[in-house]
């Protein structure tokens, strides 16, 4: 028998809000998505995914952008939510450099939005998606949640950094249960095409040379998205409980000493060298890249690592698909997807 919940999944047409769908519908939830469907890229993949998880009558969706007035508050009134996973968010580190205002928009609006709607039809456990990003200029490694996150590096980063913030607010002022979870670099099948992987194949099964920057001397922790989904899945019963005091809080616990609030890092905890990811790739394809060695971009860091301790110790779980692997199944998709 399946669970009988109804989850609300904010950016449900997206790359990981499209897995985390297929995931909570399989155990057996009812799903309401929400999803603009912008055309930040490709918006036929989006409807792709969209028409895949249509197919399971448990689905519905809502084709608008989460900073719509009224909106969620809305469809929160409509479906009381047991669980709410916000995934909406206009993502990507360099475009927030070019059009920082869609993020002011999507982000913060439409966050304060999801924040609101809870206030008045409290779920049971809300999920929100922040970023590695977050830790911005930190140089110690792994990242562990506890440490200070003051100095991010990119107006992306600085949003969600701000949505930790808000989300805090108000889990102290109305006991909302809230976990955030940091990402460090999701990719996999149906990924996005403006990250490295989906470029990086694109480029090398046309014959292109492919951009690499800080002249691949960049260090990221690769989390497979079904290992993030599994890891989500996980956190859904979890939800944190305000503590009675602080001495209550375990070491290397990010949970809040005055709110039902905690973030976790979900990563691979083992940072991979951008020339093996690329060399990886090449081993999928059987074609060897041209590489036009690029210097570092604006708003980028030169490595992430997570630390997952908190992740292990509150579910049991840490994602482990080693990145030979990984790559193999997105590009195997890609062919198929593409016919190439």
């Amino acid at each position: 028998m399946g669970e009988q919940r109804t989850a609300l999944v904010t950016g449900a047409a997206g790359f990981i809000g499209y897995f985390t769908c297929k995931r909570l519908l399989a155990d057996g939830f009812t799903v309401v998505g929400i999803d603009s469907l912008s055309d930040y890229y490709d918006p036929q993949l989006k409807r792709r995914r969209q028409a895949e998880l249509l197919q399971n009558a448990a689905f519905r969706i809502e084709n608008e952008p989460i900073e719509t007035p009224g909106l969620l508050m809305q469809l929160f009134a409509d479906e009381k939510p047991d669980v709410v996973i916000h995934l909406a968010a206009q993502a990507g580190v360099r475009y927030s450099i070019e059009n920082p205002r869609s993020y002011l928009e999507s982000n913060l609006v439409g966050t304060f939005e999801l924040l609101e709607a809870a206030r008045a039809h409290p779920p049971q456990h809300m999920l929100l998606a922040s970023t590695s990003s977050a830790y911005g200029a930190n140089e110690e490694m792994p990242y562990r949640e506890t440490m200070k996150t003051d100095h991010q590096m990119s107006f992306y980063a600085a949003t969600k950094k701000a949505n930790e913030a808000m989300a805090h607010s108000y889990a102290h002022l109305f006991d909302l249960p809230v976990t955030m979870f940091r990402f460090f670099t999701v990719y996999g099948p149906w990924g996005r095409p403006d990250m490295a992987l989906f470029k990086f194949t694109k480029a090398m099964l046309n014959g292109d040379p492919i951009d690499v920057y800080n002249h691949g001397e960049m260090m990221r922790d690769f989390t497979y998205v079904e290992d993030l989904v599994e890891a989500i899945r996980r956190l859904i019963d979890t939800p944190p409980v305000r503590p009675e005091s602080r001495e209550d809080i375990a070491e290397g616990d990010s949970l809040s000493p005055v709110a039902p609030w905690r973030v976790v890092n979900i990563g691979n905890s083992q940072p991979v060298q951008l020339g093996d990811m690329i060399a990886s790739v090449e081993d999928a394809l059987g074609i060897e890249a041209k590489r036009n060695l690029m210097p570092m971009q604006p708003g980028d860091v030169p490595a992430t690592w997570a630390d997952a301790e908190l992740l292990k110790s509150l579910t049991g779980y840490v994602p482990q698909t080693d990145i030979r692997e990984g790559v193999r199944r997105f590009t195997d998709w890609y062919r198929d997807y593409y016919r190439v």
